[in-house]
């Protein structure tokens, strides 16, 4: 069964699954949707009579293979390229490899893509060898019986990730990564699930990975990711959980729908321990030390597990009126984990009708929304009852919305507000009649500004820094593109650098020095930098800090001891420093057209446009909105931010 239209299908097919769910049991309604191909599910079944565990296995994955399903076509050869090529051409870049892709095949076309699902078309003998293979591992590893069989059902067993192509992967991918924990299967630490992943997880990052989200949006690529270990961090999740499965190791997928700070999902690996507790790694990232769910640092909001298994728990919950229930609901195939991740800060959001813009009907169905640019997106959702919305297990510290959903659209019934993440406490963006002069600086946040807290200039008069005097430290991130330290008088230097703080790789754009504070045109001098770290090197680039161009910039090879600087020839006076954090284009850019916006209930009120003369803007907004700067000349990176004490707080 094959359809082009990728969305309705999907509603019309759950929509079918509830209608009928009302009479008959789960894998009776799916053997009833598999059609022609449900001979070959009652194959499986039959297998297995005499094996009733392996029965409730195959049970399992037939009752929920109604809401899964791969995208088929031409097209995925192209999509496949991007991952492939960069997996072996990563010198060149992510932007190369993007470009000449385009350039000889076109644009990838997600719309050409054919959804196949697995009810139709699943065959016998792929989940029968998924099935024994699965059991194989669980029961043959020591670590297997501390696998629920639940667990097992849930994070081993499955035979997909999510809309990948379908393979076979499990043996090659058991051959490959199983004799990497021979070492610790013999010894006291062998059934010891947090160990293996430790040792796995050391493994998986000893090899080099390549990371970019500049590449199309697509279906899960597949297990060629073991391979090719190529993408952002929803791919990097996936490939870790294809190792996980084939070495029967009770992991997966935890996500949030939107990143609390961020404007897009963000997905990472968990592994459940012998006591169900759960850790949270990510390869390349976090794998030195398997962290406790509670640990994990980035401002959540909401936090799902993804499963195979339908949450008919949620489905009940909306009653699943199909026309009203936004779409990261109406096939949830995930689990709410934000309480374990939130622990003693987990929140029940309870939310007053007197502090609504709009009242919703009693017992109506009312959705927390995330920020993802100018849009807000649904991440949870809760009932408004006896003039009070409820909705339970919320981590704070993130700005979010409220809505209804009627004749299929969103309704907003209230202005943007944060949840205190300690205290608990409710904060409204309410636009004052008031409006105060504000200056912007940048219109994302630029995570390069803390790379430069605890650098240094230094000054000397000997070329290898032996005696060397501190002209200035950095002691907070720089606010601005250009940012500027004047320097009290002293003597005079032939020799300057700025030398990064430790384990931050000394990440530097651009730095000029000059000798009087008054002075517009920078000292000139030759470039210095380590021994043994040569000049335009490819990976340092320490040309880049004195090109005059901001966007340009040094990344030094090792985490330490990285410097770049300067030889004027002879010493002299030196009283102003002006230097660039690395960054991605996200600061104010001289000549760019930029808008300023601050929200409302029902959208977002435009303040005006302006040009850029400076790394600076200046504009007159309402005390106590939320506001969101546009660039109307380039880039997609904007996040929403109010003023605080004069400064831009980016959320």
């Amino acid at each position: 069964m094959k359809y082009r239209n990728h969305i309705w299908p999907l509603m019309c097919m759950a929509a079918l699954c509830i209608l009928a769910a009302c009479t008959k049991t789960p894998l009776e309604q799916a053997l009833i949707q598999a059609g022609k191909n449900r001979k070959e599910l009652e194959k499986v079944l039959e297998y297995y009579q005499n094996d009733s565990l392996k029965l409730r296995a195959a049970q399992f994955l037939i009752e929920n293979m109604p809401y899964h399903y791969s995208y088929q076509g031409e097209e995925l050869k192209k999509y496949f390229q991007y991952f492939e090529r960069f997996s072996v051409s990563a010198w060149r870049g992510p932007t190369f490899v993007r470009d000449s892709i385009i350039q000889k095949d076109g644009k990838f076309n997600f719309k050409a893509l054919d959804a196949v699902y697995d009810i139709t078309s699943v065959k016998a003998d792929y989940l029968i060898h998924n099935i024994d293979f699965s059991f194989k591992v669980w029961r043959e590893q020591p670590w297997g019986k501390y696998v629920t069989f639940e667990n097992f059902l849930e994070y081993i067993l499955p035979y997909r990730i999510g809309n990948e192509e379908l393979m076979e992967w499990r043996e090659e991918i058991y051959k490959r990564y199983n004799p990497m924990l021979d070492s610790i299967r013999n010894t006291p630490y062998g059934s010891d699930i947090r160990a293996v992943t430790q040792i796995l997880m050391d493994s998986l990052s000893n090899a080099p990975i390549f990371f970019t989200g500049i590449f199309p949006d697509g279906p899960n690529v597949g297990p060629n990711l073991v391979r090719w270990r190529a993408g952002n961090c929803r791919e990097l999740t996936d490939l870790v959980i294809y190792v996980f499965r084939a070495l029967g190791l009770p992991g997966g997928c935890d996500k949030m729908l939107v990143r609390g700070d961020k404007n897009v999902p963000h997905y990472w690996n968990f592994i459940l321990d012998e006591n169900d507790s759960t850790y949270f790694t990510s390869i390349g990232q976090n794998s030195k030390n398997l962290e406790k769910a509670e640990t994990y640092w980035d401002p959540k909001g909401k936090v799902y597990r993804e499963t195979f298994s339908l949450n008919r728990n949620i489905q009940q919950d909306l009653k699943f009126d199909m026309l009203n229930v936004p779409k990261n609901f109406r096939k949830p195939l995930m689990r709410d984990v934000t309480a374990i991740y939130a622990n003693k800060i987990n929140h029940q959001l309870r939310i007053s009708a007197d502090s609504l813009t709009v009242k919703p009907q009693d017992g109506e169905t009312v959705y927390l929304c995330m920020s993802s640019q100018m849009h807000w997106l649904p991440v949870a959702y809760g009932r408004f009852e006896h003039d009070t919305i409820r909705i339970n297990n919320v981590e704070g510290s993130v700005i979010f919305k409220l809505a209804v959903c009627r004749n299929q659209k969103p309704l907003f019934i209230s202005l943007p507000f944060l949840l205190e993440k300690y205290s608990g406490n409710i904060r409204f963006f309410r636009p004052s009649g008031r409006k105060h002069s504000i200056t912007l600086l940048q219109k994302f946040k630029e995570d390069f500004q803390a790379h430069m807290v605890g650098g240094i200039f230094e000054a000397s008069n000997h070329p290898n820094f032996r005696e060397k005097d501190t002209i200035h430290i950095i002691t907070e991130r720089p606010p601005r593109l250009i940012n500027t330290a004047r320097l009290p008088k002293s003597k005079p230097y032939r020799y300057v650098r700025y030398y990064g703080p430790p384990t931050r790789h000394c990440n530097i754009s651009e730095l000029a020095f000059y000798q009087s504070a008054s002075d517009t045109s920078a000292l000139q001098g030759i470039l210095i930098s380590p021994p043994g770290a040569v000049a335009g090197n490819i990976v340092n680039q320490f040309q880049n800090v004195f090109d005059g161009d901001p966007y340009t910039s040094m990344d030094y090879r090792e985490p330490s001891g990285g410097w770049v600087g300067l030889d004027f020839g002879h010493p002299v006076q030196i009283q102003k420093v002006t230097f660039s954090p690395r960054n991605r284009d996200n600061f104010i850019r001289k000549g760019d057209l930029y808008e300023l916006f601050y929200a409302q209930t029902n959208g977002w009120e435009s303040l005006g446009k302006q040009t850029a003369t400076s790394d600076s803007l200046s504009y007159n907004a309402p005390e106590g909105a939320l506001l969101y700067l546009r660039n109307h000349s380039r880039g997609n990176d904007e996040r929403i931010f109010e003023m605080v004490d004069g400064k831009q707080r980016l959320w």
